[in-house]
Parts: C-alpha cells; structure tokens; sequence
C-alpha cells in the first residue's frame, strides 16, 4: 500500500509517498480502506520530532480516517465489510489502509461525504471531552472557547449551541469571527485589536463556567481573571510556548479554579471507546438533522500533503484540512 512517509525533524517538504506492507487485522480490529485523512497539528509536530506515537502505534502519520471496511477480525460482529466508517487512529492514518479498533470507529452520517467525514472525529471528539466528559458543562452555562475558527473550536461553538451553553470566543480576523457566530459564538472577540479579559468582563461580569485553551502564555492569569467561582480550564495546546507565565495563586483560590491539561491519542483504548460511544448516542444525530456540521477548509490530493502541513503551521485555516488518495 501507499503511505505519506516524512523525515523527523525536517520541514513539510519532505513528506512524500512511499510503499509498504498493508496491514493485518488482530483481535478486536477491522481493517479501513482509507478515502481520505484529517490534518491535525498533533501530526506536524510529530512530523518535528515533538510528539512521538504512543508505544506500539505505528509510525505513520494520522489520527482520524474515513473509509470502507474491508476486512474483519473473527470476533468483531458489529462491523461487516462494505461498512462506512470514520475513526479515531492512534498512528498509521496517512495511508491507503490502516487496521483500527472496532471500537473506535463511527458509522458515517448518512447526510455526509466520505470526504467531510475524514474531519469529524479528532475536532469533535476532542471537543467533546473537554466540554462535557472532563468540563462537565451544563445547559445555561457559559463558555469561553479560545481559536474559535479552528478545527476544535468551530467544533466547541457548534456543540455548546448544541446543549444550550451560551458562548465567547477569540480569533485574530473579522472573517474568522463571521465564521464562529455563523457556528453559534454569542460575542466574538478580535484578540489582535482587544483584550478579551476586558470585554468579557464588561459583557459577563458574573464570568464564564468553562474556558477551553489552546495558548498558554499569559493567557493562563486572564482566563483566571474571567473565570466564575468553581469554574474549569482545559488546556489542549500550548501555542504561545510550553511555560506559562508566574501563576496568580490568589486569583486560583479565590475562584476554587480547576486548571486541567488534557490529550486524547495517549488516552486508554477503553477511554476512547466509552468517549466515542457517549459521542455516538449524544452527539452525531446532530449531523443528520443539520444541528452541526463539519467545517472544511480544504481539500487537496495526497500529494499535495506537504501544503496541507505548511498551512497549518502558518496558522493559516478555518475549519479542517482533508486530504484524499
């Protein structure tokens, strides 16, 4: 089979498409003729050398797939060849096939492309987790969800309209807000032009319930300074560097503040099933009434794999970047 391999440590460049053997399924696993792959920062930064795959994992590149099911183990009576399906891969989703724990697949909405479903897992999963599996967010809270026009935050946006969760959100362009109250962002918030810790006081100054992070750096005190009494922080990223600046410990009592970091592809592989069936009973009938959608940005052919990492890491996309075989 075909598959992007890449030099750790080298620039998008060097991604290009080499053979190797397809793989075969073990115990538990079906094997998915992949139509197409998400692109997710978790793969550029493995592609530098900064975040290796979990042990066992394959080498190859890629967390979420969509395809056709070609192959079953014995004892997986769930799936039968010919199935759609989208999915959560821990490595190994940059190729023309990749064996995946049954567990971990979705069946496609049956209003979605192939193509679209390559981008639903990873954002919505991810999102999902942080705002109700580990944020515990409830109808009529509030919610302030940083880089709202990425693939996770439109994600974000979409669900909390989802459950009656009223929300804020920052971006650095008009176009980029447009998009995120298009996905259900009550205020939006220039970051580049204004300090959101300002207007979300001025706008809620009882605070928010729930603020989801991506930037670290000194946002850690002003999501502190917005935050209510009892309120969570959910760190996915760290885009302005991996220390954060001094900690106001005062701020953090006095809002009995919980500060959490969370990852999902290191998770347990029961982790992510009860995450992906709680999901699945919850959440992806949204898709089929039109309640939420997945944003594309792009779509490009594999070989054009390297523009798709080169874009992400310039910051440059609203919504997923999809690529085909």
């Amino acid at each position: 089979m075909r598959y992007i391999d890449f030099e750790k440590g080298a620039g998008p460049e060097s991604l290009q498409i080499s053979e190797t053997n397809t793989p075969v399924v073990a115990s538990g696993q079906v094997l998915v003729k992949v139509h197409a792959f998400g692109v997710n920062r978790a793969d550029t930064l493995q592609r530098q050398g900064k975040y290796p795959p979990p042990p066992g994992e394959s080498d190859i590149l890629g967390l979420e797939v969509s395809g056709e099911v070609t192959d079953v183990a014995d004892d997986v009576t769930h799936w039968k060849v010919g199935d759609k399906v989208c999915g959560l891969v821990a490595g190994g989703g940059y190729a023309e096939y990749v064996a995946v724990d049954a567990r971990h697949l979705m069946p496609v909405p049956e209003s979605m492309s192939l193509t679209h479903a390559a981008g639903l897992t990873e954002v919505f999963l991810t999102a999902w987790q942080a705002l109700f599996t580990i944020g515990n967010l409830q109808p009529q809270d509030k919610a302030l969800i940083h880089a709202g026009a990425s693939g996770v935050g439109l994600a974000a946006l979409q669900l909390c309209k989802l459950k009656g969760i009223a929300t804020a959100t920052t971006a650095s362009s008009e176009d980029k807000l447009a998009q995120c109250r298009d996905m259900g962002a009550n205020l939006t918030i220039n970051y580049k032009e204004q300090d959101f810790a300002a207007v979300l006081k001025d706008t809620w100054p009882e605070g928010v319930n729930f603020v989801l992070d991506f930037v670290a750096g000194d946002y850690l005190n002003r999501n502190l300074k917005v935050l209510a009494q009892d309120g969570h922080i959910v760190y996915l990223a760290m885009l302005a560097g991996r220390f954060a600046d001094k900690l106001d410990m005062a701020l953090m009592l006095g809002k009995r503040a919980r500060i959490q970091g969370s990852t999902l592809r290191n998770r347990s592989d029961s982790y992510k099933a009860d995450l992906i069936r709680d999901f699945c009973e919850h959440g992806l009938p949204g898709f089929d009434d039109g309640t939420l959608k997945v944003n594309v940005d792009t779509v490009l052919p594999d070989e054009e794999v390297a523009t798709a990492h080169a874009r992400l890491e310039a910051n440059d996309s609203r919504g997923k970047i999809i690529v085909e075989w």
